[in-house]
Parts: structure tokens; C-alpha cells; sequence
């Protein structure tokens, strides 16, 4: 039987096991609301079907009398693909149902025809599965396809992706064609928010914000358990908070929204100007502002401010416990950490300030996992 025919509370009990176990039965009822009985009764099927095993050895730390045992997901039950496209490059991970990578690759995109990355992003999953030693009598359980930009996961579409040019694209339905696996496709933000709470600098937290820094601004926001996308799927575009004290345009056509001033897009044209070459390139930038020249620096403390002041208004809206900050762009952290704190220490209201920050610089092949991490997820959970 398939994780999708299964009865809701056995769902649940194995949504619980892949992200908290193992757990004793006793903790799955504590997390799950569920009674003793029910949790034995959802737990049967998975047993027989081999997606869960009993674990056969005690709790730590628990108490004389007979040991309650641990349960646990088998990872190696099913695969899932996870997939991130970028403006020229796809990056992909195969995974175990724990997220646990099995193997990894690229494959560069020459053009960004919807067609042409499809068949593309389908030869890199059976790419994948070849390596990991699958056969094709036995393919991936599923996919999952990271996007940046407006993406509606519940319906599998890229409402608009600026960075390849794309509207109103069914992808998922696209994917599934093309890899004849199920597809479930999000934001890229959104998807690498899931892997630091399953996996990440979010493990046992009830609310935090992944803030990524590139060639766009973006924001995985987690409350309650679940990832927030809001009624219309644009929850979390922290790119397009607006800052003011600028009239450079964002790419959104509005000027002063933080990406207009603090994504490396925007660096860079902006230390093209202050330096006055024209031909400036982001690394030059950063050496640039680290041999002390003044303009440049600005570029990177403005752009720190921006930020601050976002990261501060995510602190007052939802209270995390932390705040990650990711993405290519905090390769040149050091540049704009003073402004960045000092803008949210100014910003962050009452207790808001409290809020951890934390710099953790992530691969693509992690943004991959956690297309493989959705992927996981949504076979207990098929698409709404």
C-alpha cells in the first residue's frame, strides 16, 4: 500500500516519525494528539508495508519499569529526487526518505525554453538514479523542483519567475511527464526553509525565518510547524519590503524595495558606479571595499542597512526565535555585519531584538535537498 492510500492518522504518525523520530509511541501521541490505541493502529499498516521499523531498543533516559522502544522511518523505503533551477544550472540531489544524500550532480542550462529545462531536469533525476545504483525498474518515489519567484505549490505552478522569464507554467504536471514520477514544485526559499527545520539551524525550534541573500531577496518563514505561503503563495517576499531612501528601480518595477539596493545584482551596479569601471564584477567589489575604498564601502553598508531593516520588520511581524541568513551573498557578510545589526538592533521592537541571528552558508546542493525533503514529505501528503 502507498503512503497516499493510507488512513489520515497514519499519515500523521509517519509525518511525525520523518521529521521528529525516532520516537517512542508514547511521544508519537504527544506530538500527534493522537491515543495510545490510535497511534498502534496507524502504526500497523506502516509496519507491515516496511515504510516504519521498531527500533527494538530502549528511550534514553527511561524510567525503571518495562522500556518503552523507539520507532522509526526507514530510509531506505523509497527515494525521492530533489532538483534547484537556477538562470543557468540545475543542481540536483538524490535522497533517502531522511534526507540523507545518496548522490549529487550538475547540469548546465543553455537555454531557458519551459521545454527544454524540463527535459533537462528529467535526464538529471534518471542521472541521479544511476548513480545512486537504482534501477529503472525502480524509480525515484517522487521529485521535488525549486523555483525562485512566485510559485503555487499546492497547484504546481510557476505563477512568475523572474530570473528565467516564466508565467503561469504547470511544472509539476510538466515534470511528472517527463520523469513519470509524482512532481511537486516551490519556491526555492520556501524549500531550503523546510530542510533547516527538518535538518538545519531550525531542528526543535517552533518558529524561525530563513532570509537568503543573492540574486534576489528571499524569506522562508516557519510558524507552528508548518512553512508559511500564505493564502496567495507570496508569503516571504522580503525582496520587495519597501526601504526607501532610493529610487533604484527593483526588478519588480518599483523602486526602493531591499533587493534594489542590497541583492549582488544591485552591489554590483551600484560599486560599477562608485568605483567607476563599468566592467566591475561582484569579487572586484568586495576587494575592493576590503582594501578600504570608501565609495565601494558605502555600496555594502547601505546595502547592510536594508537589510537590517527588513530582518528587524520579519522580527516584529512574527516573532522567530531566529532569523538564518543564507545565500551566495553572505560570502561578503563581513562587509555589512555592523550595519546589518545596528539596523535591526535600532528597528526590532521590545523583545523582537532578541531574535537569534545566524550566518550559515549553504550550497545549491542543499536548496537541492530541499526539493528532495518536499518530495518526502508529499508522499503522505499528495497534492491538495
Amino acid at each position: 500500500m502507498s503512503l497516499a492510500d493510507q488512513p489520515p492518522a497514519a499519515a500523521l504518525v509517519f509525518q511525525t516519525l520523518l521529521v521528529h523520530g525516532p520516537l517512542t509511541r508514547a511521544e508519537v501521541g504527544r506530538r500527534t494528539g493522537l491515543s495510545p490505541g490510535a497511534v498502534t493502529k496507524a502504526a500497523t499498516p506502516l509496519l507491515a508495508d516496511g515504510w516504519i521499523t521498531d527500533l527494538g531498543r530502549p528511550a534514553a533516559g527511561q524510567a525503571s519499569g518495562r522500556p518503552a522502544t523507539l520507532v522509526a522511518v526507514r530510509p531506505e523505503r523509497a527515494r525521492v529526487a530533489g532538483v534547484k533551477i537556477t538562470g543557468d544550472e540545475l543542481i540536483g540531489v538524490l535522497a533517502d526518505l531522511t534526507a540523507r544524500s545518496l548522490a549529487t550532480a550538475r547540469a548546465p542550462l543553455r537555454s531557458r525554453d519551459v521545454g527544454t529545462v524540463v527535459q533537462a531536469v528529467a535526464r538529471l533525476v534518471e542521472r541521479l538514479h544511476e548513480q545512486a545504483g537504482g534501477s529503472a525498474a525502480e524509480p525515484p518515489h517522487g521529485v521535488g523542483v525549486t523555483v525562485s519567484g512566485d510559485v503555487d505549490g499546492r497547484a504546481g505552478t510557476v505563477r512568475y519567475s523572474p530570473f528565467l522569464d516564466w508565467r503561469r507554467v504547470p511544472l509539476a504536471r510538466l515534470v511528472e511527464e517527463a520523469t513519470g514520477v509524482p512532481a511537486v514544485v516551490d519556491n526555492d526559499v520556501r524549500a531550503l526553509a523546510v530542510a533547516e527545520q527538518w535538518f538545519g539551524a531550525g531542528v526543535g525550534l517552533s518558529s524561525f525565518a530563513l532570509v537568503t541573500v543573492g540574486a534576489g531577496i528571499g524569506c522562508g518563514i516557519f510558524v507552528g510547524g508548518q512553512v508559511v505561503s500564505g493564502a496567495h503563495g507570496v508569503a516571504g517576499e522580503l525582496g520587495h519590503l519597501p526601504v526607501g531612501g532610493t529610487d533604484r528601480v527593483c526588478t519588480c518595477g518599483n523602486a526602493g524595495c531591499v533587493e534594489a539596493v542590497a541583492s549582488t545584482h544591485a552591489v554590483t551596479e551600484q560599486a560599477r558606479q562608485a568605483a567607476g569601471d563599468p566592467a566591475l564584477t561582484m569579487a572586484q567589489a568586495v576587494r575592493l571595499a576590503h582594501a578600504g575604498h570608501p565609495a565601494v564601502r558605502e555600496v555594502f553598508a547601505r546595502a547592510g542597512r536594508a537589510l537590517g531593516l527588513a530582518l528587524a520588520s520579519v522580527a516584529n511581524l512574527i516573532g522567530p526565535e531566529r532569523i538564518i541568513i543564507s545565500g551566495e551573498g553572505v560570502a561578503s557578510y563581513d562587509l555589512y555585519e555592523d550595519e546589518i545589526r545596528a539596523a535591526f538592533a535600532a528597528r526590532a521592537f521590545g523583545a523582537a531584538a532578541a531574535c537569534d541571528l545566524v550566518v550559515r552558508p549553504l550550497p545549491f546542493e542543499e536548496w537541492a535537498r530541499g526539493g528532495a525533503a518536499l518530495a518526502a514529505r508529499r508522499l503522505f501528503a499528495p497534492a491538495r
